[in-house]
């Protein structure tokens, strides 16, 4: 259910990587667990709404990413959560069982919108939130509810999850990144080179030990701050 520039960035990324046993959480309706299994993959579905899964010939599991998943420890080599994290109350929980359902060496790929962007945070300074976080009153969610029926929680952003808390996560429970992608380029990007140039130069006045300790480098970095709607993370377990 996500856009389809995501999945075609997930697909390139584990193309031409060694085929294993993968889980898709939360795999949604599908779509992305189709082109995954193209390209080789063993793939197994989880989502906390299997009923909305349309992919004959998987098995797809009813898994809720605030507790436990119902699976055994290492059972996967590639776990996959694209569009999940910004949903759920705990994301800490979601990255320590993605950590327990593999062993050293293998493959997280997981996104999150990108809060860090520099439209993103224009927004912020201007109207107190972000694209993909505006407000959930009570006129907002009763919309919602009306759509949904029940299923909010595919429609809610609860948690505007960014690159320097999901990097945090990702070292505290034993996974190292390998690199950052994003989802495909704005449109509009080339309208705040001149701010985007001006932040990058105040960096510059920081002691190359301060920005190392404060990832000013890769905040700075195309990935982040000139980025698309989504961040994805390509991570190993260590």
């Amino acid at each position: 259910m996500a856009h389809e520039a995501i999945h075609e960035t997930v697909e390139a990324i584990l193309a031409h990587k060694p085929k294993g046993r993968l889980l898709d959480v939360p795999a949604g309706e599908g779509a992305l667990a189709q082109r995954l299994l193209r390209i080789g993959y063993a793939v197994d579905c989880c989502d906390l709404y299997p009923e909305i899964f349309r992919l004959d010939g998987v098995e797809i599991r009813s898994g809720n990413l605030d507790s436990r998943l119902p699976y055994d420890d290492a059972d996967f080599d590639v776990v996959v959560c694209v569009e999940g994290l910004e949903h759920i109350a705990n994301p800490s929980n979601a990255i320590a069982e993605f950590s327990r359902l593999m062993g050293s060496g293998g493959c997280l790929i997981v996104s999150v919108p990108n809060i860090m962007n520099i439209e993103e945070r224009l927004k912020w300074l201007f109207y107190g939130y972000t694209s993909h976080f505006k407000p959930l009153s009570k006129p907002a969610m009763a919309e919602i509810s009306r759509e949904f029926r029940g299923m909010e929680e595919i429609a809610v952003h609860v948690n505007p999850i960014g690159y320097s808390e999901l990097r945090f996560l990702l070292e505290k429970y034993g996974f190292e990144i390998v690199k950052t992608y994003r989802d495909k380029k704005k449109d509009n990007s080339w309208a705040f080179l001149p701010l985007v140039a001006l932040i990058r130069l105040v960096s510059v006045f920081s002691s190359k030990q301060k920005r190392a300790e404060r990832w000013t480098d890769e905040l700075n970095s195309d990935e982040v701050l000139m980025g698309g709607n989504t961040l994805i993370f390509e991570a190993r377990k260590i």
